[in-house]
């Protein structure tokens, strides 16, 4: 019989791993990727950049990080999360399926026969992953030569690896002859401050007023960076709408040694029994508690924030739930007590000749160089990718999550990895590509449609009652990610019980090596 023909789009985290999992079933997939390089976002991240997630959550679960990290590191720098990524690629000899510099500007699927997709009743027509008359075209655009026609490639499954924090900046509208085009200075994206590199970046800013737009990782990893290289001569500027809680790095790391099954237990689930109901109503003011500590904790440690009007007015939880939490970087309060960066809070602004018009204030802030770190269009740029109007509807006309994370109950032959927002997200996408090269090898079936977009509902109302009108369908699984690791263990015939006994299986943190040679049988 011959073997499938798998094709990956992007080479970052993501892809590496679909790749990986992928060849160990016996596939031979094709990887596509845009830049030179793999690693996604972490090809092209600022120099002060560093992991946000303890390197022992952010790893690979059959290859650890080398002794020269995790003898002096717990957050590694980007250099050293490049270098993690490129050894892994070489030693599970993913490197020679990568065609680089290969841009895909479209997919679009087509069947041999004549059936209304919308009228399937399941996935595909079959619930499998593969179909005698569905296929994929992905048309490829060789970037760098003009000259070289775009290539079609006919796939049989169209694994979407492109990642949520790149290439499509959100920058935000204005009012006619309030925008940039009335400002004389150099208006830019993080995306393209980051894609400068190191030395080009510093000759960008050095001796330059700065205002960084956002409150964000990017932006604040931005507005520290260039705060410390120009100093109190040349101050940068941060300009937020609305604060958000800014978590110091020993205590994220405190908070990802109590992700086990036990804090699970006190958050409400999709479509739970009387038991878990009863149980997560009665403990649920153990999560209060612990958010409202946090909360106490941080103004008590750190003073700065109240003194500099840096307390948010949505509680520590709402944040967790809208995956809004970032860790600060080292020595950010320094540079706003020394003066090298100043924070300014501001409904709205505006742009002119010399500088911006915040709202509420009479004087220009005054800058020559202005740079969003205001995030990324994410679904959009999924959308753009494909051809059919339908499919593009399928993702925009629903707020609803996809089914496990990563299918649509209604785009066949087709999976989307990496999009789900994750205290972890290699640990939680290294799961999921496990799954799904599962799938791929005919280990199970998908349910029916119906019972697919209902699960994926039930998942919609549960997790709003936490976020409010802070709900995104990336960020379900934050506070239930051992439940969701539960449910693809199961589908998979692996026990999802990876403790050796009680104990620790209901009050030791969960992480990548728990999930080690999943393929096996527990």
């Amino acid at each position: 019989m011959e073997k499938k023909r798998i094709g990956i789009v992007g080479a970052g985290i993501s892809g590496l791993l679909a790749c990986k999992y992928a060849m160990e079933k016996g596939f031979n997939p094709i990887v596509f990727e845009a830049r030179n390089s793999i690693g996604g976002v972490w090809s092209q991240a600022i120099e002060s950049t560093r992991l946000q997630t303890p390197l022992s959550y952010y790893r690979f679960s059959d290859f650890p990080w080398p002794p020269s990290v995790t003898e002096t590191e717990t957050f590694p720098n980007h250099k050293q999360v490049m270098e993690y990524l490129q050894a892994y690629a070489l030693h599970f000899n993913i490197l020679p399926q990568i065609r680089f510099t290969s841009t895909v500007i479209g997919i679009e699927y087509f069947s041999l026969s004549n059936e209304d997709s919308t009228s399937w009743d399941l996935w595909g027509g079959n619930g499998e992953p593969f179909s005698a008359n569905g296929k994929w075209n992905i048309t490829v655009k060789v970037t760098g030569h003009p000259l070289v026609m775009n290539q079609v490639y006919e796939v049989d499954f169209v694994i979407l690896c492109i990642g949520k924090y790149s290439d499509l900046p959100n920058i935000p509208d204005f009012p006619m002859n309030r925008g940039p085009e009335m400002f004389d200075g150099k208006v830019l994206h993080s995306m393209e401050y980051a894609a400068m590199g190191s030395d080009e970046a510093s000759e960008f800013i050095k001796e330059k007023r700065v205002t960084v737009i956002g409150l964000r990782k990017s932006a604040v990893d931005v507005a520290a960076e260039v705060a410390t290289k120009n100093g109190v001569g040349h101050p940068c500027s941060l300009v937020f709408r609305r604060v958000h809680w800014l978590v110091p790095e020993h205590l994220n790391k405190f908070t990802f040694r109590n992700l086990n099954r036990f804090s699970q237990l006190m958050i409400h689930r999709p479509g739970e029994g009387f038991f878990h109901c009863l149980l997560a109503f009665l403990l649920s003011p153990l999560l209060w508690m612990f958010t409202k500590m946090v909360e106490i904790y941080l103004k008590w440690t750190c003073p700065s924030i109240k003194k500099y009007n840096m307390v948010p007015d949505h509680p520590f939880l709402k944040q967790i739930v809208s995956f809004m939490s970032l860790v600060l970087p080292p020595n950010f309060y320094d540079r706003v007590r020394e003066g090298s960066l100043i924070l300014k809070k501001s409904q709205s602004f505006s742009f002119c000749k010399n500088g911006l018009v915040l709202d509420g204030e009479d004087s220009v802030l005054e800058t020559d160089i202005v740079i969003f770190a205001t995030g990324y269009k994410s679904d959009e740029k999924i959308t753009n990718i494909f051809t059919s109007t339908f499919f593009r509807n399928c993702i925009t006309e629903s707020s609803a999550p996809f089914y496990r994370e990563c299918i649509h109950p209604r785009i066949p032959q087709l999976a989307i990895l990496g999009y789900p927002d994750s205290a972890s997200v290699l640990y939680t996408t290294e799961l999921k590509s496990i799954w799904l090269a599962h799938f791929l090898a005919g280990k199970f079936k998908l349910p029916p449609v119906k019972e697919m977009e209902d699960d994926v509902t039930k998942w919609k109302k549960c997790i709003e009652r936490f976020a409010g009108d802070g709900y995104k369908r990336s960020c379900v699984s934050v506070l239930l990610q051992i439940h969701v690791n539960d449910e693809l263990c199961r589908d998979m015939g692996c026990n999802p019980k990876r403790k050796r006994w009680f104990l620790p299986e209901m009050f030791a943190a969960y992480g990548p090596t728990d999930y080690a040679n999943l393929t096996s049988p527990s």
